[in-house]
């Protein structure tokens, strides 16, 4: 059958989305509740609609149809028809232009007009009303994508999770700013393939770079009417799709190339995604996809007041995966960017929402279940945020085996302690041996619990011991938005200040809490920029700030930020070296009779082990850890063969005199860390019962050489942690 320029068949309805096969693209969208679907051509620029034609079949819920030689680079949308009854959760208006779900690139911006909504704004009845204007003018449209060429690429690295080091970073923030990219590729996927940039991520020591989401999202109208942006990106309008914002020109091809370049210097690459919700908000939100589709199946509604939405995100709606086209719509997705854009994980928001069925989260859920027997999801690094706002929300260790989750105890636990705050040395204790009264069930292993001190959600590091209060006056709302509880503190004075005595405080702060973050048990998470000691102004929550407040600053590093950068550099460097840092077995403290030796000991500052009183004893603020090297470290019952360490915490703002324990084995103990003396000509060597003076507010490591090691690993150590040569330029 001719249609207009091209010639229509029935298609078929087995792979959603737009598909160009080489002859003609096919198109199939599900919709369960629609009558009838249009798809509608556009023009090159997405300005003029140029033709409709209706879908020919519907099958298995799904409509379709092939339009033989309609090539890659045709802009379409879809206008579907069926009831708009919103007190039965249909939503249907053929007035609205639609973007396909599963549409691999978009091109133009959403306008934020009345005629993007559904029905008439401001009418007495409100959104029980219908709007009969059209939408395309102020929409985004969807663009046929050529996936028919074979191209040889790298594919996924599979870092092993005990080696994992993530770097959680912005792709527009990191290079805004950047000097030595060239100004029109900066905030682009291009801007982040650029060589300097690639070789300052490789050498920081970080494993995987984790982005934040650059799925294709909008900017909240309320925002836009107050001259600011969405920055972070969590608003997803298409889970298929790029976000056009990040590209220096319009091809898909520069985020595979982004991807390939990182993998070529063998990091790997970790998207953000947000599969909870969509940018369509509430009953009273836009129609720009999903609810002018089939708001019945893609949403959550309530099940007796089916206009409303659940809202177990604080966004106005949640996607429903319960019901199998939305679920499959969420792994086809995932698969998408694995097999063809080669990423290697997924960290996803809200991801509690992603376990809950309808009695609750569920371990068993749909969506968990899928991912564990899926060849491709089973594979890739799956990390959750373990919490949302919805009834059980809160779920850090509820995952089930293969997946890892942001561990908010270990981030608030561990800044607690460092602050000063009574009480806290046991629950620090448990944090920082990867929080096994959590994960360690069902053969998880400590990799499952990501540490992180700071996120970009939150203070930065450098704000972290600067700020008591949050400071976000320039969000427009009164310094009402973001936590107030941040268990910061400020070491005397709010802000920046030129007091030595206060900065030299806050760098020995930022070590302790770095060195902390990054030898502990588990797997750590790294903000990017706290290495140079990023400040965001006091800013907690910095989802709008698309400026000098989020974007990194190369320029201004100072003579503390590049000192912090090579401290960093150092403590990642003892995380490769030594094993033990990154054991696949929890630490549980009881005595191994058979291999005659005890994984972890703590121990008091006289060198005795704590007793349960002094663990009860809220004042308790200095203690010490020693990770046994000879410890069985797998499953096989054989001790190995690693250094020993001693860790001393000190949180208390004197100095204490620490006796270094009598451990079996060589009884000369190497200081290889001490924060409060970051650089050193030479590593001492002092003797078991020897005292040293731990200065107040700091943390030191000492290590044990493993009986008949070569001393190859600790020369290695020597030469790197002595290093004194000046930074290289960043």
């Amino acid at each position: 059958m001719q249609i207009g320029r091209y010639r229509l068949s029935e298609g078929t309805p087995n792979r959603r989305g737009a598909t160009w096969d080489g002859k003609g693209t096919n198109f199939a969208l599900f919709s369960a509740h629609a009558e009838r679907v249009e798809l509608c051509l556009f023009d090159a620029k997405g300005e003029t609609e140029l033709e409709r034609i209706e879908l020919p079949e519907y099958t298995d819920e799904v409509f379709h149809g092939y339009l033989h030689d309609l090539p890659p680079g045709t802009v379409y949308g879809y206008r579907v028809y069926g009831p708009y009854l919103p007190l039965e959760g249909h939503r249907f208006n053929p007035n609205k232009l639609l973007l396909d779900p599963y549409a691999k690139a978009h091109i133009g911006e959403l306008t934020w007009a009345p005629e993007v909504f559904g029905y008439q704004m401001g009418h007495e009845d409100g959104d029980l009303s219908f709007d009969d204007r059209d939408s395309a003018r102020f929409v985004p449209k969807c663009v046929v994508v050529d996936e028919t060429a074979p191209v040889e690429r790298p594919t996924g690295l599979l870092v092993p999770w005990d080696r994992t080091v993530f770097y959680e970073t912005h792709v527009a923030g990191f290079t805004k700013r950047h000097p030595n990219v060239p100004e029109a590729l900066r905030g682009t996927f291009a801007g982040l393939q650029q060589q300097e940039v690639i070789d300052y991520i490789r050498t920081l020591g970080v494993t995987s770079v984790e982005l934040l989401p650059i799925h294709t999202f909008v900017n909240d109208s309320y925002l836009l009417e107050k001259g600011m942006k969405n920055y972070w990106g969590y608003n997803t309008l298409g889970f298929f799709a790029p976000d056009p914002r990040y590209f220096s020109g319009e091809a898909v091809q520069e985020f595979k190339d982004m991807v390939d370049r990182l993998h070529e210097a063998r990091l790997e690459v970790i998207l953000d995604v947000v599969y909870n919700h969509t940018a369509e908000g509430n009953e009273m939100g836009p129609t720009l996809s999903f609810k002018g589709i089939d708001n019945a199946s893609y949403y959550r509604l309530m099940p007796e007041e089916k206009r409303y939405y659940i809202n177990d995100t604080g966004t106005g709606n949640t996607l429903n995966l319960s019901h199998p086209r939305t679920l499959q719509m969420v792994t086809d997705s995932l698969r998408y960017w694995v097999t063809e854009m080669k990423v290697d994980g997924y960290r996803f928001d809200l991801a509690t929402i992603l376990g809950r069925e309808d009695h609750g989260f569920d371990e068993g859920g749909g969506f968990l279940d899928s991912c564990r027997q899926d060849p491709i999801l089973s594979n890739i690094k799956l990390i959750a945020e373990p919490w949302d706002c919805g009834p059980g929300g809160y779920q850090v260790g509820g995952f089930p085996p293969g997946w890892a989750e942001w561990n908010d105890r270990y981030r608030d636990t561990v800044r607690s302690f460092w602050k000063g705050d009574e009480g806290t040395a046991a629950d620090f204790a448990t944090r920082i041996t990867a929080s096994g009264d959590k994960f360690n069930r069902r053969g998880r292993k400590p990799w499952a619990s990501v540490n992180f001190i700071t996120a970009h959600d939150g203070f930065t590091l450098n704000d972290l011991v600067s700020y008591n209060e949050k400071h976000n006056e320039a969000n427009g709302e009164d310094n009402r938005d973001g936590h107030s509880d941040n268990k910061s503190w400020n070491c005397g004075v709010e802000g920046p200040t030129d007091d030595p005595e206060i900065i030299n405080l806050r760098e020995r702060q930022k070590r302790n809490l770095l060195a902390t973050l990054l030898l502990s048990q588990g797997t750590p998470m790294l903000l990017a920029g706290d290495e140079i000691g990023r400040t965001q102004q006091g800013n907690n929550n910095a989802y709008c700030q698309d400026n000098e407040i989020s974007w990194l600053d190369w320029e201004g590093i100072t003579d503390e930020g590049h000192a912090l950068h090579e401290f960093t550099r150092k403590l990642l460097f003892l995380r490769r070296q030594l094993p033990v840092l990154r054991r696949s077995r929890f630490f549980t403290g009881e005595y191994n009779e058979d291999l005659d030796v005890t994984d972890v000991k703590w121990l008091s500052p006289a060198a005795t082990e704590l007793t349960s009183e002094q663990w009860a004893d809220a004042s308790m603020r200095c203690f010490g850890m020693v990770i046994d090297g000879r410890a069985q470290a797998t499953g096989i019952k054989r001790p190995a063969s690693d250094a020993t360490l001693l860790m001393v915490f000190n949180a208390y703002h004197d100095t204490v005199n620490f006796t270094l324990p009598n451990i079996p084995g060589p009884d000369q103990w190497t200081c290889i860390l001490d924060t409060n003396m970051p650089v050193r000509e030479d590593l001492p060597v002092f003797n078991s019962g020897d005292e040293y003076q731990v200065t107040g507010n700091s943390m030191l490591v000492f290590a044990l050489e493993a009986k008949g090691a070569t001393g190859k690993v600790f020369e290695k150590i020597e030469t790197r942690m002595t290093d004194t040569s000046p930074p290289a330029a960043l």
